[in-house]
């Protein structure tokens, strides 16, 4: 049986087939496949390599494949910039020997103090000399990854971002139908426990959910109410698919402060691939920022982890699922748009569209009708009154079936019909 492999695989490949003139930073939430797309790669280039994860203890012996070119090292040995240096140096003499050149992998990289400084004097040390050495930088922390790459690595490095497992690749990996896809979303590394809902439900809390929060966003930057933060994800998951007023989360969340701390918050999970709070469409940027965010977790499981229903209870509560089924349209949508495309949401008076892309000047809006009750149509039918968009969408009943519409990512919206 053929491994699955997603389209990252290709596109590093590719990068590792030119000579390294940048480093290679690949970054994304926890659970989303990036050393697997790593170890892959590895394994089919023809460059010999060296993987090293930095939080992973040390193993005597060689390995093979994508660990080919492994070393072992002492238990008791210390991460930090002397570790980071002596093995750089290591990989840049395999690179001299090579005749094609080597690649070093370090995994988790933002666990080392000051990582970015020394990363940033060894590669200018490379290009000074043309090193033949191609380095891929991993990490689960995004915030810390990016900063410590724009701060001290502007312009030195191609990112790779890896985002959750859309529906067509769950699909294609673990068999998933859309309605396992809906209810247990897509993190691979659970796909083989959704026979037991308990053995599930403690994976996603403990593995995913504990520790992106606990290490991972406590880690990006200092947050002063640490149990805050995780009701503002508690929260944003319980009302994804609505727009939550500041003002009504300050109602709900004891000791919140004010909305200036929530919306950080909020801005933080999202860099986390948690939840994101998406802002009111406007012609006016300013209108934009003072807007109430519509909440969306970034993968359904966040949201139906801590419903207490079973798959078939969550499908039953009409209401409940028509909110999962709008939650991973929104999901989608951020989770494939390219980094020139944004995602807004639209409300005025009475009127609403679900979702609405922006490239440029062209503008794309996305109505969701689940089944959950008869919508109208009157919300597009004004936002195209007033802001003529490229195209209007009406995804699910009488519309673009769901599984068609999961399966392209949001750029496509853009091409011409």
């Amino acid at each position: 049986m053929e491994v699955f492999q997603r389209s990252q695989v290709g596109r590093l490949l590719d990068r590792l087939a030119t000579p390294p003139k940048r480093l290679i930073a690949i970054f994304g939430p926890r659970q989303t496949g990036k050393t697997t797309i790593v170890r892959q790669a590895l394994a089919r280039t023809d460059l010999e390599s060296r993987y090293l994860p930095v939080d992973a203890p040390d193993r005597p012996g060689s390995l093979t494949g994508a660990d080919r070119s492994a070393i072992s090292l002492p238990v008791a040995d210390v991460r930090d910039t002397a570790w980071l240096v002596r093995h750089w140096h290591e990989a840049r003499l395999e690179a001299e020997r090579c005749e094609r050149g080597f690649v070093l992998a370090l995994d988790e990289i933002q666990q080392i103090p000051q990582w970015s400084g020394t990363v940033k004097g060894l590669w200018d040390e490379d290009r000074a000399r043309n090193c033949p050495l191609h380095v891929i930088l991993l990490g689960s922390a995004p915030l810390l990854m990016q900063s410590g790459l724009s701060e001290s690595l502007a312009g030195r490095f191609l990112p790779l971002q890896v985002t959750h497992w859309s529906y067509l690749e769950m699909s294609q990996a673990f068999n998933f139908n859309l309605q396992k896809y809906l209810y247990f979303g897509g993190y691979p590394g659970a796909a083989d426990l959704v026979g037991s809902l308990d053995d599930w439900r403690n994976f996603i809390l403990e593995a995913i959910i504990a520790p992106n929060i606990e290490r991972d966003v406590l880690a990006m930057t200092r947050v002063d109410k640490p149990t805050l933060l995780k009701r503002v994800f508690e929260l944003g998951a319980d009302y994804s698919g609505q727009i939550l007023a500041f003002h009504k989360m300050l109602g709900q969340l004891q000791g919140a402060g004010n909305t200036t701390t929530l919306a950080r918050y909020l801005e933080l999970l999202s860099k986390a691939g948690l939840i994101v709070g998406l802002q009111k469409y406007s012609n006016r940027p300013l209108r934009r920022r003072a807007s109430s965010p519509k909440l969306n977790v970034l993968n359904p499981a966040l949201m139906t982890v801590s419903s207490g229903y079973s798959i078939n209870e969550a499908v039953t509560d009409r209401t409940f699922w028509g909110r999962v089924v709008e939650s991973v349209v929104g999901a989608h949508l951020f989770n494939s748009a390219t980094s020139d495309i944004g995602l807004h949401y639209w409300r005025e008076d009475v009127h609403e569209v679900d979702f609405v892309l922006q490239r440029g000047r062209r503008i794309v809006a996305v109505e969701v009708k689940s089944g959950r009750k008869p919508k109208s149509l009157r919300g597009i039918e004004e936002f195209e009154r007033r802001f003529a968009p490229w195209k209007s969408l009406v995804v699910g009943s009488g519309g673009i079936p769901l599984d068609e519409f999961l399966s392209v990512p949001a750029d496509h919206w853009f091409q011409k019909s």
